[in-house]
């Protein structure tokens, strides 16, 4: 629909009289993507619980998270194209109305495959209200300050949701039962939903034709899913198994014929003039490898803490937070440094203070943790951000308004489509030492142990690998010139 027939303006300029309920309408948006943002680390403390009342596997445990980032990732380039044609509100709105649905019945699951199948949905629902949000939040604030200014409250709030994920999961598991981390979501949602229409314009990208790449969604799903699928077979099956090499081949041609549908799609998920920005798609290869060990970090230290260090859910969750504080004080220090450095020197110390930082947690077996297990975790909640900050800030650098659903949904995707394959082989390497080890004779903690050790020096090599990013990224980016992108994406979802 054309901007004349639109409800509202496509896009704020700098032009435009201020909405006065941007301020409001920004809490809203921050309050659906908390939400977001929140169900990740929120579900990784409640899989011990979990796993013992549903029945998982070790191996299969890792589906309550990776059903999630998988729907979650493949889905999010068709939600930010739906978002910018369709309406960004109505979106949104339906993005909610899917969430609620899918939180209320992964809560009443009955068996390991509803859990599994109500995850899933839910990152149908994700896929549809982050990108929509975001590109609210973009279209909503004029370029400069003020949009500076309200990307930094998103991705705070955003930062903030994981920390308090931890601690509100903690809470519910101990006191309700792990039903409620996803319970929760429900009554976030209404909320929600009723305050959209008080404080958020409806808004859409001019364009001539209203049609979506379905084909482009289905294949990238589909490709991505067969990859991580062949990984998890291969701990079964071996790496040599007629089985593991149809699915990893199947999901290398699947994903080629992606890009090839990308390139004659008359509306693609991806527009070509996206592919060609060097800073956009180095930037999200970067996220992916940062969602890789955050996700892998985050899913072996849960179990880690609860298993074999005899930490409750509550005190789980209070362990993690020095990481969300570090989080949000390397975000702030990110952003000062690459005003003065560049982007590229802050994504490359991030990357090392990264990989130090898990490889000194691979050893956290057997101490105190104020000794064992904390500065493991405050450094690698600083490396996060010195990441993820000049990442982002590298990407907007060339993203218009036009796109701004489309950039969306393709950062987040990195992030998300990265976290499932990373947790895959991760969790994949960290199991069968496990299995290797209790095949010989070993105790189960001691099992544990060399399990958690072996998975946290593969979130290490991930985490070092972003310095090969860093040192062909385009160059130096100024904060000023993020803060007139079009897009901005949480450190961690």
């Amino acid at each position: 629909m054309s901007p004349s027939t639109s409800p509202t303006p496509t896009a704020a300029t700098a032009t435009d009289p201020p909405d006065p309920r941007r301020w409001r309408a920004l809490a809203v948006l921050a309050l659906a993507q908390f939400m977001v943002v929140l169900d990740v680390t929120i579900a990784n403390v409640a899989l011990p619980a979990i796993q013992t009342d549903l029945g998982f596997s070790a191996l299969d445990l890792q589906w309550v998270v990776g059903a999630y980032t998988l729907t979650f990732g493949g889905l999010l380039l068709l939600g930010g194209r739906v978002a910018d044609l369709l309406g960004r509100r109505r979106v949104l709105g339906l993005g909610l109305v899917l969430f609620a649905i899918a939180s209320l019945g992964a809560g009443l699951a009955w068996s390991s495959g509803s859990l599994v199948a109500f995850r899933a949905l839910q990152g149908v629902g994700a896929a549809l209200l982050s990108p929509a949000a975001l590109s609210i939040v973009t279209v909503t604030f004029a370029p400069g300050r003020e949009r500076g200014i309200a990307l930094g409250v998103w991705g705070a709030l955003a930062g903030l949701g994981g920390t308090a994920g931890v601690v509100a999961g903690g809470v519910l598991i101990d006191s309700l039962g792990w039903e409620w981390v996803f319970f929760v979501n429900v009554p976030i949602a209404l909320a929600a939903l009723v305050a959209i229409p008080l404080t958020v314009d409806e808004s859409r990208a001019e364009a001539t034709t209203r049609s979506f790449d379905v084909a482009g969604a289905v294949l990238a799903t589909v490709g991505v899913s067969a990859l991580v699928l062949g990984v998890i077979r291969s701990e079964v099956l071996g790496w040599g198994a007629a089985e593991v090499l149809v699915l990893l081949g199947g999901g290398v041609l699947l994903l080629a014929a992606f890009a090839v549908v990308e390139t004659r799609a008359s509306a693609p998920l991806v527009p070509p003039r996206l592919g060609r920005s060097r800073s956009l798609v180095l930037s999200t290869v970067a996220l992916a490898l940062n969602g890789s060990a955050f996700i892998g970090m985050f899913f072996l230290s849960a179990l880690f803490l609860q298993g074999v260090r005899g930490a409750s859910a509550i005190e789980t969750g209070l362990q993690f937070v020095p990481m969300g504080v570090t989080a949000v004080l390397g975000a702030v220090l990110a952003q000062s440094l690459v005003g003065r450095v560049g982007t590229r020197p802050v994504m490359a110390l991030g990357a090392v203070i990264g990989g130090g930082s898990l490889l000194l947690l691979s050893g956290a077996t057997g101490g105190a943790y104020a000794a064992d297990v904390l500065p493991g975790f405050a450094l690698y909640g600083l490396a996060v951000s010195l990441v993820g900050v000049p990442a982002q800030i590298e990407a907007v650098t060339e993203v218009t308004d036009q796109d701004a659903g489309a950039a969306s949904g393709l950062l987040s995707a990195g992030f998300q489509v990265g976290a499932a394959l990373g947790l895959a082989v991760i969790t994949t390497l960290s199991t069968g030492r496990v299995d290797d080890l209790l095949g010989d004779g070993a105790l189960q903690a001691v099992a544990q142990t060399a399990g958690f050790e072996r998975g946290m020096q593969a979130t290490a090599v991930l985490a070092v690998l972003v310095l090969a990013i860093a040192a062909v990224l385009p160059g130096r980016r100024a904060p000023a010139r993020a803060t007139d992108g079009a897009v901005a994406v949480p450190l961690a979802h």
